[in-house]
């Protein structure tokens, strides 16, 4: 029976990750927003869903991608954007702004608290204050910024991005956008045909619509209007821009009439309505635009499934269980550990090539996709020492290494959307695409490499769980992972040196991102070197993989966030004091790698033999050991 175990848990996470991927049910008494969550638009450069859009914008006013009202009901992202644009006044009762400084509360006279969050009908009152004082905060460098000033500085960008999305279909104070769009375009085609000439009331108004419809185009934050079949994304139009080119009513594009029936529909509780609106046009949009609509609906499920949640569960349940295995029923422990993880690998590569079809580009784009890629990288590297040694470690130490880097990533996603378009700079070469791929998995071998050396020094000082085998075993994957850290770090640097000669006219110029993979590159020698030499044996070899995490860390984060060089992707100061920590935390690793044999617990008790062989030599003074029987 215990050999069925393993497939049990198996099919059950199995379930739970297809219950997790079911299209949500509307509420009766709701919309239904399946349609209308898929529909594309262009916002940030590249065509998405709106679910995307209501999903990343949540996320940048409140930190999270769901809403919760005062009554503490949920609100999903896609409904509350559906407020947004089509019932602007109830919107701005919903508490979404996040205020995290109380420096911020007390400015508005409000009792000072760890976070807020509040409505735009709240803040309006003081819009003057906040962007006066956002104003003077983005004077100053990111660096320079107090927390006030910080948060001052995003809640004035929040508020924008905020009103800009309420003007993205039409002006706010818009009420019977259908009818008045039909109004507009008679009375402009009237205009032109100058029958019956219009008198001054109504070129006044006709003149007052038209600057109304430009400004809502300027104000806008996404292109709603896609050009007509064959057209290309830079055609896509504003509604107040499409508007602006409409000169009868047979003219206005089917787009501006389905929004104008989602709006009126929305606004006067239609349910039918609007789905019958959003249904019909997401067909048409499918007939003319199939490879637009068709990504929009596969971003739409990539949405729904979150597939990067999913496996960081699943890497905590593969860690612990591996963990489990060294306490008690060792082998279907360990098996188990092993399919959960290889099924938390499946469910993570799926997201990281869901993300190169939707992007069209390599894995590595950015800080958050090499995230992605280092734990995947670092996971793959785990099951092949698992599936070598078979003694739960490296099922362990994978997920745990999994579990962080996608943790990192969450993070690193917290300010909107994980697929932006690339610089130019950055968009253009094989040599960069084979140059990020490689070096970052010189990145994930790295840490996996430090993963197993803190296992060997946690097992060996804190348990007694540190045999001889176990020992060796350790010993030999971490060198083994770090040739490999060795080759690709070293292959994935000189390709980005390629690279820069062909980019920037030079092969080198000690940048310090290019200091920092070349630091990897001579720590991994330097490891090796001294392996080779006998300078280090096993608990030199931990400490200095140990090092080597600190050393990737820096070469990662420290010169991409810290706004220093030409890699520079800017400073964020909520990740220098947790890459400071990292740090700290690897040197605290290192000494406790280096006490006395007589302090590590796996090795108290052990015979002087056990102790030389793991490569300890206590001093000839010592008294001897007894052995264990």
């Amino acid at each position: 029976m215990n050999r069925f175990i393993p497939y049990l848990v198996l099919l059950i996470a199995g379930l739970w990750l297809g219950s997790s991927w079911r299209d949500p049910k509307p509420s009766p008494s709701d919309f239904d927003l399946g349609s209308f969550s898929r529909l594309p638009v262009l916002a940030g450069g590249r065509i998405k869903p709106l679910d995307t859009v209501a999903r990343n914008s949540l996320l940048i006013l409140r930190g999270k991608q769901t809403l919760r009202l005062a009554n503490g009901d949920k609100m999903t992202a896609s409904r509350w954007l559906a407020e947004v644009l089509f019932n602007a006044p109830v919107a701005d009762t919903y508490p979404v702004f996040a205020i995290a400084n109380q420096e911020v509360l007390g400015m508005f006279g409000w009792p000072q608290a760890d976070k807020k969050y509040c409505s735009f009908a709240e803040l309006h009152p003081y819009l003057a204050k906040i962007d006066e004082e956002g104003s003077r905060a983005a004077d100053a460098t990111a660096k320079e910024r107090t927390p006030f000033q910080t948060s001052i500085y995003n809640l004035r960008n929040s508020l924008l991005l905020y009103q800009r999305l309420k003007d993205s279909i039409h002006p706010e104070k818009s009420t019977g956008f259908a009818a008045e769009i039909n109004t507009y375009a008679a009375a402009k085609a009237a205009a032109k045909q100058n029958t019956p000439p219009p008198d001054k009331d109504q070129l006044a108004l006709l003149r007052a619509a038209e600057t109304r419809y430009q400004g809502q185009a300027e104000a806008a934050s996404m292109l709603t209007v896609p050009p007509p079949a064959g057209g290309q994304p830079g055609d896509w139009l504003a509604t107040g821009g499409a508007l602006l080119r409409v000169d009868s009513p047979q003219a206005i594009p089917a787009a501006l009439t389905a929004y104008a029936k989602l709006s009126d529909a929305f606004r006067a509780g239609d349910h039918a309505g609007f789905t019958q609106a959003a249904t019909a046009y997401a067909d048409s949009l499918q007939r003319e635009h199939p490879d637009w609509t068709g990504r929009s609906s596969f971003e739409l499920r990539f949405n729904q499934m979150e597939p990067f949640y999913q496996s960081t569960v699943l890497y905590v349940g593969a860690f612990l269980l591996a963990c489990g295995s060294w306490l008690a029923c060792p082998k279907g422990l360990r098996q188990t550990a092993f399919l959960l993880l290889l099924l938390a690998l499946v469910v993570h590569s799926f997201g990281m090539f869901a993300r190169m079809y939707l992007q069209g580009r390599p894995p590595v784009t950015n800080l958050y996709s090499s995230a992605i890629f280092v734990g995947w990288g670092a996971v793959v590297l785990g099951l092949v020492l698992e599936r070598l040694f078979r003694d739960g470690i490296g099922a362990a130490c994978a997920g745990m290494v999994g579990f962080i880097t996608l943790i990192i990533a969450h993070h690193l996603g917290s300010n909107g959307d994980t697929l932006e378009m690339m610089q130019a700079v950055l968009d253009s070469n094989i040599w960069l695409a084979t140059h990020v791929v490689i070096i970052t998995a010189g990145y994930s071998a790295m840490f996996l490499a430090g993963m197993l050396a803190v296992a060997y020094v946690v097992l060996g000082v804190l348990t007694r769980r540190l045999t001889r085998d176990t020992a060796q075993t350790l010993t030999r994957m971490v060198y083994g992972v770090v040739c490999f850290a060795t080759l690709f770090s070293f292959v994935g640097t000189v390709l980005g040196g390629i690279w820069a000669d062909q980019s920037w006219g030079r092969f080198w110029g000690w940048d310090p991102k290019e200091n920092g993979a070349l630091l990897i590159v001579l720590w991994c020698g330097m490891i090796l070197h001294a392996r080779w030499g006998g300078f280090i044996r096993q608990r030199g070899l931990m400490a200095m993989a140990i090092g080597g995490n600190a050393i990737t860390a820096f070469s990662w984060f420290g010169v991409n966030m810290l706004g220093v060089g030409l890699h520079s992707y800017g400073f964020m100061d909520k990740a220098f004091p947790w890459l400071v920590a990292f740090g700290i935390a690897q040197a605290l690793l290192i000494l406790l790698s280096r006490l006395p044999a007589s302090k590590w617990g796996s090795f108290r008790n052990a015979a002087r033999r056990d102790l030389t062989a793991a490569g300890f030599t206590p001093p000839a003074s010592a008294p001897s050991v007894p052995s264990v029987p």
